[in-house]
C-alpha cells in the first residue's frame, strides 16, 4: 500500500467525493485508510452504567485505498506513486510531478 499515514490525499467516490483531507489512520491488513473529516457517520450508543444517559456520537469509518488518491504537492491535483531507489532508499516519487513525498 503506498498510501501513509499523514499523507494529504482527495475521495475519488462515494457521497464525500472530491472532499482533500489527512490520512490519520493507515489500515494495510484490510487495505484501508481513515481520512480526517471524510466518512463520517452518526451512531448510537447506550448507555453504560445505570443513571447515565445514551448518547449519539459521531465516528469516521475507513474507506478502501482504491477510493483515495495522494495529491501531487507542487500541482495540487490527484496523482499516482511510483517506488524509485535513490542513493540506496526507496523513495516514493508522484507520476505527474516526479517531486518526492
Amino acid at each position: 500500500m503506498k498510501i501513509k499515514k499523514n499523507d494529504t490525499v482527495i475521495i475519488l467516490s462515494g457521497k464525500d467525493k472530491g472532499a482533500k483531507g489527512k490520512v490519520i489512520k493507515a489500515i494495510p491488513a484490510k487495505d484501508m485508510v481513515v481520512v480526517e473529516g471524510v466518512n463520517k457517520v452518526k451512531k448510537h450508543q447506550k448507555a453504560r452504567q445505570a443513571g447515565k444517559k445514551g448518547q449519539t456520537i459521531e465516528v469516521t469509518l475507513p474507506l478502501h485505498v482504491s477510493n483515495v488518491a495522494l495529491i501531487d504537492p507542487k500541482k495540487d491535483k490527484a496523482t499516482r506513486i511510483r517506488i524509485e531507489n535513490k542513493k540506496g532508499k526507496n523513495v516514493r516519487v508522484t507520476v505527474k510531478s516526479g517531486s518526492e513525498i
